[in-house]
Order: structure tokens, then C-alpha cells, then sequence
């Protein structure tokens, strides 16, 4: 799975915008902003999808499933599980 912020980061990573990532896909300008404004994982046809993430895979861009290894050397950005707030913490004192 994909998600709409992983794709978001990946074309920040690429210095690419909508319109490009649809060319390096072969996937529809149209069919890329409904991806990316969805929320949580993007859900779609799955070829469309798969076409995304080979071509962020052709540009270098390896996409992390949560709670998986990074197999491969580079540099890389990962979001860590986001932490509940702690009943105690209501600010400044």
C-alpha cells in the first residue's frame, strides 16, 4: 500500500510536481490529485498504483511499508509512529 503523504514526500524528494509524476507514470493528471487527496492509504485500481510506484522506483525513490526494512544504501525520510499525548500533558505550567 501507498499512501496519499508517502506520495506527497516522494515527489518532494524528486523536486517533481503532479503534472510530471503523471508523465513518469503513465497515469492521468486527474487520476494523481485524487490519489494524493485522499487520505490514508490511496485506494485505486491496483495497476494504476503499481505504475506510481515503479515510477518513483525508476527515479530512486523506495517506498517504505510500515514496520519495513530499508534494504537498499541512500539517504531517507521515515515518519515514526505518532505518539498519543499524555494525559498529564496540558502545556506550561
Amino acid at each position: 500500500m501507498i499512501t496519499a503523504a508517502q506520495m506527497r514526500a516522494a515527489r518532494a524528494l524528486l523536486g517533481i510536481d503532479q503534472r510530471q509524476l503523471a508523465e513518469l507514470s503513465g497515469v492521468s493528471l486527474p487520476t494523481i490529485q485524487r490519489m494524493e487527496a485522499s487520505e490514508g492509504n490511496v485506494r485505486g485500481v491496483v495497476d494504476t498504483l503499481t505504475k506510481v510506484i515503479e515510477a518513483f522506483d525508476r527515479a530512486g525513490v523506495t517506498l517504505l511499508g510500515e514496520n519495513a526494512s530499508s534494504p537498499g544504501g541512500g539517504r531517507g525520510v521515515r515518519l515514526k509512529e505518532r505518539a498519543s499525548p499524555s494525559p498529564t500533558a496540558s502545556g506550561p505550567s
